[in-house]
This record gives structure tokens, C-alpha cells and sequence, in this order.
């Protein structure tokens, strides 16, 4: 189906040098907005996600004027377009993110989609419209002292645009800080400014800047002796293990090269999913509190570590200090031994940096025992998941929903994940492969963000299909709203497949576990409990498709229609809420605390009993390798 309903823009046009975005002269009659749109193309941008309002109508003019050059993505809320913006360069939409809201309350909805940008250090620019300059200081309507609210989020730059001969050189200043720091930039537009006549050509005078707009470049390889000294550490390793994360997308090859040639297992960091294949027995999956025993085995008995593109906070998951001699690389430096006690420190781009590295090392295979004693953990454990999913549950198994997902993906599908359990099922059952998108809020964990990436990454690449994966809770909180998102676009995309998977198990079960394991409490359903909502009655209501799941034989057949749809469709999983979870190493303390919430009278203490026995039983049985 490629089907686009009139006055839907199409493409833009694109620079013969593969990023500028071709608006054509600036109009001689042309105004600030139009100035700034313009000079914003000359650096990638094409998409803007948000929502209007008298604050930024002259910028949304501007768009308009145009045509199909530019798109506007109207979301429900401005949150969205923050996360969406920072999702669009994840997914590889383009260098830049950027969104575009409106004065008072739309800049203060944007912030958490902006510090989801911030933290996952991706580049996105947000305009933000402000009071008129002939008003400010006098109480206006939605006057909000805008730069003080952004001074955290958009700490790198941030500025006020007060006269015409700013654009130039703010806009410039904004995009270039965006991508050599990988971060937040602001712009405060006031809207009477954005009307004014445009001044594209600053005289060339004292106090004017005429600037340029294109990128600098980065840091690709290290030097040759830091090289070899990183080789040096590495190759005298008999266990080596392996972190990626999201700095190492793009370079699926290098890592794979690199960890045959050292021997190594290799673990993910949920961002770095798609950097390796998770079909690998070598590839231990991921890493963290929602990570795989294999991954907690690897880092606890590896003599060397190399970390690509990754900073997972989790301390206690890193190797104990001193058992193991680690090099790092990442394209920032700043970022360099913030986790572990590194010994080579390497600022880099992954793929350069790592075929550098391979050069070094010279030819070889590593240690074929370690890997196969990591190969044999991997196998276990997966054949316990596979168990785990098996398992009868309340009335549907929430892991069975990922585990036969799994292996019905299309090889160029892109994923979505919401914050909860459904990032652990993700985590624990999903094997991401080569050629597939992959990601979410990574270190932010803000609930809401799954249906906002998905439609950034649907805008992205139109023509692939695309799985978003959803708990009730982040539902009702944006994806209830983002559905209409959906039905306002889906037919402009040439594949329609967009398929939303809701955990629909009527409990915030994450923060459930959470209070349970660490406090020692009952769930409180005041706290927790979610009203129960039919989802895919909602869909059909808005013309998509509808699945309900409430049973365990339905859910393969429901993956097959759902990823041969002609429309977007939602599944509505009715899921048990007392599927239980264990991290890696489940301490003896939670687990005390877990049957104190029990005796102090949880609601739910026979699903406790009743599902958490055997979970952990055959959690326990794969930690022995008997899987």
C-alpha cells in the first residue's frame, strides 16, 4: 500500500551532498522563520516533530511555504516530540533531530523527551517558541523564563534569538554544538521575532558573525601507540569479554571480527542491541539488572574486558576490580573510564577504531575453551527461557509473546520497547540479528517512550515494518493518545505494518516487583493497579487493526496476521501479572524480602507462589549449565 491522503507531505528533497536538504534561495521577501528553516536544511534537518500554537506561528508558516520540502509530524503532546526527535537520529532519520513547540506550557511538556535526547547522548535541536520581545517582563500570557527551565537540558547551548542577524550564526552554532557533542541545543524564539524580515547576508562589520554551516569533523582512530598498547592488554587475555553498546552500532563486522579474533564472549547493552547477533552462542545477550546469567558468568570470571560504545551504570555488573586488565573506546572522550578501572583508553569512532585495533592483534583465533565454556552457559540458559516461556500461566504467558515473536520477525524489522517488564521479556527473549533497528529510552527509562520512537522510526523508514512493544501502564500514559498519531499517517507509510503489542496485565508490574524485593512490602493497589482497558477496541475504533489475546494457543496465530496486515494493528495480551522475573543474581536478601511481601498479605500471593517456584527452580537448574 502506498497510498498518501492530499496535503500529506512527501520526501523531502534532499542535497546532492547526501545531507543538506535542497529548500532551493531564500525568498527575497522571506522572514526569520523562513531564514531559520532554511539554514536548519543546510544541516540535515527535514522533520519536525510537535505541536502548534500561537507561539510558533510564524515558524509553522514558514514550513508551510515549503510545500513537501519540509514536514511538520503533528503529534498528541509535546513529550512525544521530544522522544521522537531523539529516536529519529537513533534509527537513523537523519543527523539531527529536532522539534518544534510551542510557548509556555508546550516548552515545559517537552523537557522529558529532551532529557531522553540528553541522556542517551543523541543530537537534537528543539525550537521553542517564547513571548513576544515587546512583552517580556510584563506577565504575559505563558510567560515562562524559558531559559532558566533549559539551562540544565540544553546546558551545551542555548540562546534567545533577539534580532534577525542572530539566525545565522545561533542556528549554526546550535546544530554543530548538537553534533560534535551529541547532545541537547535550544533555541528561544520569541514570536514577534519570527515575523520580522529576514537578514541572510550580516554586514560585514563589528558585532555581526557570518558563519558556517557545515559539520566538523570528528575523531575517528586513536593514535598508533595507543593501539598497540590497547593489543597489547587484550592479546595476553585467555578470558576475554566483550560490552557493547550503542556507540558500537554500525559496526556489526568489526565487533564480530574483533571477538573472533580475541576469543571473547560479548555482552549488550540494551542500546547496542542491534551491534551483534544474538543467535551466537558466543553472544551472551544482555548485560544489568534485566540481563542473562551468561552475561553475569562472563564479566565474574573474565581476565579482559573491552568495552565499544557503552557506559551501563551498573556497576556490580562489570568484572570486580582487579580481576580483569580493560581497554575502552568511545567517539567521546569524557566518557572514557567512568566505569571501570580501564588501562587504555581509547577516543574513537567503533568501526575505524576497532579494524585499527584488529590490525594490531594481528591473525589468529582466540581461546576456543573459554568460548565454549560461554557457549555452553548461553545454551542452557536460552534453552531455560525457552521453558520459562513455556510455562503455564493467568491467563497468558507474557514471556510466550516474546519467544514466538522472536522467531517470526522480519529480517528488517525495526523494534520499539517501553520501560517495565516488557523491556526485561524483551531482553531475556528478543535476538535481534544483523540488518535489524532496535531501541529505546536507555538511560532515562521514562515510561511513554515506546510509541514515540515508533512513529519517529516509522517516518524514518517508511517502506520497514515495525513492532512496538508496550505495557498497559506507558500505554495509558501516551499510547492510548499516539494511536491517533498513527491513524492520522499510517497510510502515507509504503508498508503499513505497525504492529503494537500491549501487556495488558491491569498492575504496574515492574514497580510491583520492585517494592516487593527491595522493601519487603505487599504491592499496593492503590499505587499499582491499573484499570482495565480493551485496547484493540480503541484501535478498531480509530480504523486499525484489533487483536485480543486471552488465551496461550491464539498467540502464534496472532503474530502471523498481525505481520501480514494491510494496517497498523494493536494486541491487546491479556498477560499474568505475577510472572516473575529474577535478575541474574537474585540475592539472598531480595529473596527474603519478597516472601516478607507475601506474609505481610500481598493481594497477589498465591501467583507469587505459584509462579515464582518454578522460576526460580529453573533459574537455578540453567546456573548449573543443565539448562
Amino acid at each position: 500500500m502506498n497510498v498518501r491522503p492530499m496535503g500529506m507531505p512527501g520526501p523531502a528533497a534532499e542535497h546532492p551532498d547526501g545531507r543538506r536538504v535542497d529548500l532551493g534561495p531564500l525568498p527575497r521577501d522571506a522572514t526569520v522563520a523562513d531564514h531559520i528553516v532554511h539554514r536548519l536544511a543546510g544541516w540535515g534537518v527535514r522533520r519536525y516533530f510537535g505541536y502548534p500554537g500561537d507561539g510558533i506561528n510564524g515558524l509553522t508558516s514558514a514550513l508551510q511555504r515549503t510545500g513537501e520540502r519540509t514536514q511538520f509530524v503533528q503529534v498528541r503532546h509535546e513529550e512525544t516530540a521530544g522522544f521522537a526527535a531523539s529516536a529519529h537520529v537513533k534509527y537513523g532519520g537523519g543527523p539531527l533531530g529536532c522539534a518544534l513547540v510551542t510557548s509556555g506550557p508546550g516548552a515545559i511538556h517537552l523537557l522529558n523527551g529532551l532529557y531522553d535526547a540528553k541522556l542517551d547522548h543523541q543530537p537534537v535541536v528543539a525550537l521553542v517558541g517564547h513571548t513576544a520581545l515587546t512583552a517580556e517582563g510584563g506577565g504575559y500570557y505563558q510567560e515562562v523564563d524559558l531559559l532558566a527551565l533549559y539551562k540544565d537540558v540544553a546546558a551545551a547551548f542555548l540562546a534567545q534569538l533577539d534580532h534577525p542577524s542572530q539566525v545565522r550564526h545561533l542556528v549554526d552554532r546550535a546544530c554543530r554544538t548538537a553534533l560534535a557533542r551529541r547532545t541537547v541545543t535550544a533555541l528561544v524564539l520569541p514570536s514577534d521575532i519570527q515575523g520580522a524580515p529576514a537578514v541572510p547576508e550580516p554586514p560585514h562589520a563589528h558585532g555581526y558573525y557570518r558563519t558556517s554551516d557545515v559539520p566538523g569533523t570528528g575523531p575517528t582512530v586513536p593514535p598508533e601507540a595507543d593501539l598497540r598498547r590497547a593489543a597489547e592488554v587484550l592479546g595476553g587475555g585467555e578470558r576475554v569479554a566483550m560490552l557493547v553498546g550503542q556507540g558500537a552500532l554500525g559496526a556489526v563486522d568489526e565487533v564480530r571480527a574483533v571477538a573472533d579474533r580475541l576469543g571473547a564472549g560479548v555482552a549488550a547493552a540494551l542500546l547496542g542491541f542491534a551491534a551483534v547477533d544474538h543467535r551466537e552462542p558466543w553472544v551472551t545477550g544482555a548485560i544489568g539488572l534485566l540481563g542473562t546469567r551468561p552475561s553475569w558468568q562472563l564479566m565474574n570470571e573474565c581476565d579482559r574486558l573491552l568495552i565499544v560504545g557503552s557506559n551501563m551504570p551498573y556497576s556490580e555488573f562489570y568484572p570486580p576490580q582487579g580481576r580483569a586488565r580493560a581497554v575502552q573506546i568511545d567517539r567521546d572522550g569524557t566518557q572514557l573510564g567512568l566505569r571501570y578501572p580501564t588501562e587504555v583508553n581509547l577516543t574513537g569512532d567503533a568501526g575505524p577504531t576497532l579494524r585499527a585495533l584488529l590490525r594490531e592483534l594481528g591473525p589468529g583465533p582466540g581461546p576456543t575453551r573459554w568460548r565454549a565454556t560461554i557457549g555452553k552457559a548461553t545454551t542452557a540458559w536460552r534453552r531455560t527461557q525457552r521453558e520459562l516461556a513455556g510455562q503455564s500461566a493467568d491467563p497468558v504467558n507474557p514471556q510466550l509473546l516474546f519467544a514466538t515473536l522472536s522467531d517470526r520477525l522480519p529480517d528488517d524489522v525495526m523494534i520499539s520497547v517501553d520501560c517495565g517488564t516488557t523491556t526485561a521479556w524483551y531482553a531475556r527473549h528478543v535476538q535481534v540479528r544483523p540488518g535489524m533497528l532496535a531501541s529505546l529510552s536507555g538511560t532515562l527509562l521514562s515510561m511513554g517512550g515506546a510509541m514515540p520512537y515508533a512513529l519517529a522510526a516509522k517516518f524514518a523508514h517508511p517502506d520497514r515494518p515495525l513492532v512496538a512493544l508496550i505495557g498497559d501502564g506507558a500505554m495509558q500514559m501516551n499510547g492510548v493518545n499516539e494511536l491517533v498519531t498513527v491513524a492520522k499517517y499510517w497510510r502515507s507509510w509504503s508498508d503499513p505494518r505497525f504492529v503494537v503489542l500491549v501487556l495488558n496485565n491491569r498492575d504496574l508490574a515492574f514497580v510491583s516487583w520492585e517494592q516487593r524485593s527491595s522493601e519487603g512490602t505487599p504491592m499496593f493497589p492503590d499505587s499499582q493497579q491499573l484499570p482495565d482497558i480493551a485496547y484493540h477496541r480503541w484501535a478498531e475504533v480509530l480504523g486499525l487493526g484489533g487483536e485480543l489475546v486471552d488465551a496461550p494457543e491464539q498467540v502464534p496465530g496472532v503474530w502471523e496476521r498481525a505481520l501480514s496486515a494491510d494496517r497498523p494493528v494493536v494486541v491487546n495480551a491479556l498477560v499474568d501479572p505475577a510472572e516473575l522475573m529474577l535478575p541474574p543474581h537474585f540475592t539472598a536478601e531480595q529473596a527474603r524480602n519478597t516472601a516478607a511481601a507475601v506474609l505481610r498479605g500481598d493481594t497477589d500471593w498465591a501467583g507469587i507462589i505459584r509462579r515464582g517456584l518454578p522460576t526460580a527452580v529453573a533459574t537455578l537448574r540453567s546456573g548449573r549449565g543443565r539448562g
